[in-house]
């Protein structure tokens, strides 16, 4: 598929653009999901310290934010991180307060404008991800990779789900397809890869739900169920991703 629509460059090679990364609030992400705060004390900043490792594709004719992959060095240790995303950031900021770049890299967060998607070009991103993160010089590129249809079952464990397969054999999730046909192979899962715990009222807030009962609650968005707790009067997400590996 032809992209020269889009041009693509990292932010350390359009400084100038670093603004346009806080355009893409997708209101189809359900308020909940933005609460992680591991992620909210970290991310923006890692980014910013790191801009070799951010692609944001924009519209030539028009200058208009396009899509964003973001990518970031890490120290993943003996063996990939079952905290999978809010792992990956604590371990980038550690190396960075270090004065260090870790020598693993994981993808964290891509994103495609809502009426773009359905082009291909999340897979070119990836694409150009792959080819960047080896540019860099590492050999492989990670990522704690999110199920984009998991949310509409979100009662299915995502090890049951992980195995769902099309009639051609590929991936029946549309993410962890482009994932596997970039060349990307699972490798496990991360049960704990974001947590947010808050007030019943934040919930609430967050969701629209009652949320007067203890256990499971299911609500719009989440990979698996909210956890609530009325005695202690607050409710917990647990969101498991896949680990996958891109060798380059």
């Amino acid at each position: 598929m032809d992209f020269v629509w889009l041009e693509v460059t990292t932010l350390a090679e359009r400084p100038d653009r670093l603004p346009l990364t806080a355009q893409f609030d997708d209101p189809t992400v359900a308020q909940f999901l933005y609460q992680d705060p591991v992620s909210a004390a970290l991310f923006p900043e890692l980014v910013a310290q790191h801009p070799q490792y951010t692609l944001l594709a924009v519209e030539r004719d028009t200058g208009r934010a396009a899509a964003m992959l973001c990518t970031l060095p890490f120290t993943a240790g003996e063996a990939l991180p079952p905290g999978g995303y809010d792992a990956v950031l604590l371990a980038a900021a550690a190396d960075t307060l270090a004065g260090r770049a870790g020598p693993d890299v994981s993808a964290l967060f891509a994103t495609v404008r809502p009426d773009l998607r359905g082009r291909g070009v999340s897979a070119h991103l990836l694409a150009l991800a792959r080819r960047n993160t080896a540019r860099l010089g590492h050999t492989a590129l990670h990522a704690p990779v999110r199920p984009t249809h998991k949310h509409l079952q979100p009662l299915v464990p995502l090890e049951a789900y992980l195995t769902r397969r099309r009639p051609d054999g590929s991936a029946e999730d549309p993410w962890l397809r482009v994932h596997e046909r970039a060349g990307g192979r699972f490798v496990a899962v991360a049960p704990h890869s974001m947590t947010i715990t808050a007030s019943l009222d934040r919930w609430r807030e967050w969701t629209g739900q009652p949320f007067d009962a203890p256990g499971p609650v299911v609500v719009d968005g989440g990979l698996g169920p909210v956890l609530c707790d009325p005695e202690r009067g607050i409710a917990t997400y647990i969101e498991a991703n896949a680990w996958y590996r891109h060798d380059l």
